[in-house]
């Protein structure tokens, strides 16, 4: 009232209605404004249509990782119409979020069973720390999906943050998901990296699968040396990040978890997997695991495309219950 003192109380009553609703607009356009600042966050660097759904991909600025970051997401046709369960993938040593989306074949199923599908990157790139692009086993295309806290790693190599906090965040804000509804799943340090994500974070995937998994990282050469190179050389602290350890300890909801392995593959014969430690440990904790061994199959993409369809069905089960 004390805005409007020398007009009549009518004028005055109807002037006032006027003002407040001229600020309850602007709140609206201030809510507007922060909704597509939050949706000009991503930059849209591809898209293809799939299966009636779309293969698409974005970058945005991680503020986890410091760094520009891409994913690869699948939206199955039924996103167009009501919101979906999300299934995550993660990438083994080297990859970026290209090679599942092109190599694995997955769309089709996505679209059958009605999930998106998202690919992140498998490490941070461009950081300017000295070193990392030395190893293909390490730094660039190696973040092992942990929070590293050594120096000069710590800042920018927090692939765990990224993958079970940062990302989803941005997924469902932008998305048509349900949040309460999301499953995890990756190939050899990927493999790794879902199942840790999986027993390490209880109750948040409704399912975990892997496909030729690094199972105990702190028993293997890969592991011994990120690990070391990532959080030092206290392995107490290794364990947090190891699916094998993690299994042994695990006190959470039924989590089903299927793996893939290849008879033939030259990394199981070098000691790198070690599937049987991993299985030991949850049939101690009676964490149900099936492990199919798979005649003739190798490391490779082929071995991947041929089970894909397998895990997301298993996926499918929990995410569409």
């Amino acid at each position: 009232w004390s805005a409007f003192p020398r007009f009549p109380r009518r004028l005055r009553t109807h002037l006032m209605f006027c003002f407040l609703g001229t600020k309850a607009a602007v709140a609206r356009a201030r809510a507007v404004s922060l909704i597509t600042v939050t949706k000009m966050a991503l930059t849209q660097v591809s898209s293809a249509k799939c299966f009636e759904g779309y293969q698409k991909v974005y970058e945005h600025e991680s503020s986890e990782l410091k760094c520009k970051m891409r994913f690869g997401i699948y939206l199955p046709p039924k996103a167009e119409r009501v919101k979906c369960p999300v299934l995550y993938w993660l990438s083994g040593l080297t990859c970026t979020e290209q090679n599942f989306i092109t190599k694995a074949a997955s769309q089709q199923a996505g679209a059958e069973h009605g999930i998106v599908i998202v690919a992140p990157d498998t490490s941070p790139r461009g950081c300017n720390i000295p070193g990392e692009d030395d190893n293909w086993d390490f730094g660039t295309g190696a973040g092992f999906y942990i929070n590293a806290t050594k120096d000069p790693w710590k800042t920018n190599y927090r692939m765990h943050a990224y993958i079970t906090e940062e990302l989803p965040r941005l997924i469902n804000a932008n998305f048509s998901v349900n949040p309460e509804k999301m499953s995890i799943f990756g190939h050899s340090m990927g493999g790794h990296g879902a199942l840790i994500c999986a027993l390490g974070n209880p109750g948040k995937y409704k399912s975990a699968s892997a496909l030729a998994p690094i199972c105990n990282p702190v028993q293997c050469p890969w592991g011994q040396k990120a690990f070391t190179g990532y959080l030092g050389s206290d392995t107490s602290k290794w364990e947090a990040y190891d699916a094998t350890c993690l299994a042994r300890t695990y006190s959470g909801p039924l989590l089903d978890i299927l793996i893939d392995q290849g008879k033939d593959d030259q990394f199981l014969a070098a000691g790198q997997l070690l599937p049987d430690n991993f299985i030991a440990a949850c049939t101690d904790k009676k964490i149900p695991v099936v492990f199919r061994l798979q005649e003739g199959y190798d490391h490779s993409y082929y071995f991947i495309a041929t089970f894909v369809g397998d895990h997301i069905k298993h996926h499918a089960k929990y995410l569409n219950a």
